[in-house]
């Protein structure tokens, strides 16, 4: 993440916090100067190392929105931002993004000449819970209120329904903070696709209640709730 000197004068402790998710280069008449990084104790550096790496995923201490905005506009990463805490983003598996693709090709030609358009990562979605705004980056997403992108093309609504691939770095993301976050942001179906188990889990929400539950698994075929007639083959999904 690049800032100019001013900016790091006039914001420096700001930066300061964001330099526990990244580096921030300061530059000074377009020329790199400074850099403003965490200080690492080299008795630790190793223990550090090996628990940033072991989950591939990383969260620190909390952030404001505002402070996650200028981290996410500026850098080239790709964050999370859940309860005020900030997630960085592994690059995917060949099975997730195989998945991903399977999925998104039976979506794609389902949804062909409909109101709704289906999406897929990296796309930022904000969802409002007890008053705090989170954003996310789900894997797919369908979204019906097309109205709600603005003037720069970027979403401002509510997805009707979500589509999450586990690995082995979100499992409990997606499982525990990101189900409770969609069951209270407004979406109204929610997959959970599990590829170790080649099952989906998927739930329908209503009122912020869940009005229904269903395990898919062997040669089921998934059926959407929220879209009559969209349906996916488990054996085509984990092709």
């Amino acid at each position: 993440m690049e800032i100019k000197s001013t900016e790091a004068q006039n914001n420096f402790g700001r930066y300061i916090k964001l330099a526990r998710f990244e580096d921030i280069i300061v530059t000074k008449n377009g020329k790199k100067t400074v850099v403003i990084k965490p200080y690492e104790d080299p008795e630790k550096t190793f223990l550090t190392v090996a628990e940033k790496a072991e989950g591939y995923d990383w969260k620190s201490e909390k952030i404001s929105y505002e402070d996650f905005l200028k981290l996410s506009e500026g850098s080239e990463n790709r964050y999370e931002y859940i309860d005020e805490e900030v997630y960085l983003l592994a690059s995917p598996s060949y099975d997730h993004q195989n998945i991903i693709m399977e999925i998104s090709n039976v979506m794609y030609n389902w949804f062909k000449g409909k109101k709704c358009r289906p999406l897929t990562a990296p796309f930022d979605v904000t969802l409002t819970r007890d008053g705090n705004k989170n954003v996310v980056q789900p894997d797919i997403i369908v979204i019906c209120d097309t109205e709600n992108i603005n003037e720069k093309r970027r979403y401002t609504g509510t997805p009707t329904m979500i589509i999450e691939v586990l690995s082995e770095s979100t499992q409990k993301k997606d499982m525990l903070k990101k189900l409770n976050l969609y069951f209270h942001g407004g979406i109204k179906e929610y997959w959970i696709v599990n590829p170790l188990r080649k099952e989906v889990y998927a739930y329908c929400f209503e009122d912020q209640d869940i009005k229904d539950y269903r395990v898919y698994k062997g040669t089921e075929i998934v059926q959407s709730m929220a879209f009559e007639g969209l349906e996916i083959p488990l054996e085509q999904m984990f092709a």
